[in-house]
């Protein structure tokens, strides 16, 4: 199966789902997971949003995200 692209509309479900190490990722960014035990449902930028990600801030977590997953 093709891994999804990861883009701020992609759901956290889809992205730990494809890309689990991307939860350690996000818990050093401040932003809760489905495996951490605080279930999150909506697209990282809905999440990032949540915890008052601006959207260029929202711009480069994505890039980060996907420069760490080397994706």
């Amino acid at each position: 199966m093709k891994k999804p692209e990861i883009t701020p509309g992609i759901t956290i479900e889809e992205l730990i789902d494809h890309f689990p190490e991307a939860n350690a990722f996000l818990i050093k960014r401040g932003l809760p997971c489905i495996i951490c035990g605080e279930p999150v449902w909506g697209t990282l930028a809905e999440l990032a949003r949540d915890k008052k990600f601006t959207e260029d801030e929202i711009a480069q977590l994505t890039a980060d995200l996907k420069a760490h997953l080397s994706v």
